[in-house]
């Protein structure tokens, strides 16, 4: 029983170290499972995941119009810059949640999913990082775990082997989605809380603001 308990993990572990070969193979179209998220403009690396959720690389002013076409309500930037440098479309909302794949925690994972589902309410919505593929791949990845429940093995496979960029950068959101308790996730994005610990630096700061002594 022990062995069957670790075999996941370790296939997990292989999956990361070999998924640079078959990125290139599973670009073609015919090898390219359903579920995975759709090419819809190679030139922004921008993938549609479902019919409310697109992710790509750092748009340009040139990209408006595509947005548009697509009826992008809400674009989610993980990068420290802002998007009104490029985008000037009226209407559409602007949420930035910056983070570091070597130092991503609970919260931030927590904040970009609920800032997703709350977002697709309005319409559709677009995230995305400079590359489109490390931040914005685990932010995806996980998406897809705690909300949409796929298994971690085939969201890793998606996140590694999608044709999405460089899989060197891969590695720390990897390792994350590896240990995270997603039935904590789950329970913490459902209750609103903004992590799963209660020690976590947005807990401490709700204690501290006046009136919750």
């Amino acid at each position: 029983m022990a062995k069957k308990r670790i075999f996941p993990a370790l296939c997990l572990t292989f999956l990361v170290l070999g998924a640079q070969p078959q990125a290139q193979a599973d670009e073609s179209p015919v090898l390219r499972p359903q579920q995975w998220a759709q090419p819809v403009a190679t030139q922004y690396n921008l993938y549609q995941m479902s019919p409310t959720l697109y992710r790509s690389a750092l748009p340009d002013s040139a990209a408006q119009p595509l947005l548009e076409t697509l009826q992008i309500a809400t674009v989610i930037n993980f990068l420290p810059e802002a998007d009104s440098t490029w985008l000037k479309t009226p209407g559409v909302n602007q949420v930035q949640l910056p983070y570091r794949t070597n130092h991503v925690d609970d919260q931030d994972v927590l904040a970009a999913l609920r800032a997703i589902q709350t977002a697709q309410a309005q319409g559709p919505v677009l995230m995305h990082c400079k590359h489109g593929a490390d931040r914005t791949g685990l932010m995806s990845a996980m998406y897809r775990v705690v909300v949409q429940d796929w298994s971690k093995e085939d969201a890793l496979k998606e996140m590694t082997q999608g044709g999405f960029g460089d899989n060197s950068h891969y590695k720390d959101g990897a390792n994350y989605m590896m240990s995270a308790d997603i039935p904590q996730l789950r329970s913490a994005l459902s209750s609103g809380a903004c992590s799963t610990s209660p020690f976590a630096s947005c807990v401490v700061m709700n204690w501290l603001k006046p009136g919750k002594a």
